[in-house]
């Protein structure tokens, strides 16, 4: 049961993106460090930061449902500060993070975006792709049969016109002339 409830980053499940950042803590101490390196985990869901990729307890996490993403340049005045990011929602804490390059930076925030862009869609675009697809495979197979069912039937009535006829008898007792 404890391995259940405790799930390491591997186990997040639907991983979009992965890698290290540097997060900054909420608390400023004057003896602690600003910002600190975690391992930030991003799922359909929510946004995981652990002390590392090993670790097996997130030291925190959050469902990204109705945050927004976008770059932070004012997070820094070092040369890193076009590295910066962040995770804003009203009424809710900000998440402040700088990545490993400003690549890197837009990237998560391309990404952190295209999910909150189908987060707020109806459905989940995982299953909008299984939908559409099983409609496709329907109707093409479904069409496919049409066609193939229709020259079967061509063929049988120029060949026997006999069967053509048995195919729409009536039943007796069931001939719309008798009541």
């Amino acid at each position: 049961l404890e391995d259940i409830r405790v799930k390491p980053v591997q186990d997040t499940g639907n991983i979009l993106k992965q890698g290290y950042l540097e997060k900054r803590s909420r608390e400023h101490s004057f003896f602690g460090s600003e910002w600190q390196k975690r391992w930030c985990v991003l799922n359909r869901r929510a946004f995981y930061y652990y002390a590392n990729e090993k670790s097996k307890q997130p030291k925190g996490s959050f469902s990204i449902e109705h945050y927004s993403a976008q770059m932070a340049l004012h997070l820094r005045k070092d040369s890193r500060k076009s590295c910066c990011f962040e995770l804003v929602c009203p009424g809710k804490r900000t998440y402040e993070f700088t990545a490993p390059s400003p690549a890197e930076a837009e990237e998560w925030v391309d990404q952190i975006q295209f999910l909150l862009k189908d987060l707020s869609s109806l459905t989940i675009p995982h299953d909008e792709e299984d939908e559409e697809a099983t409609y496709n495979d329907v109707d093409s197979s479904d069409s496919v049969n049409t066609t193939s069912h229709n020259t079967t039937l061509n063929q049988d009535e120029s060949n026997v016109e006999m069967e053509d006829d048995d195919i729409y008898e009536v039943l007796p007792g069931k001939q719309p002339t008798q009541q």
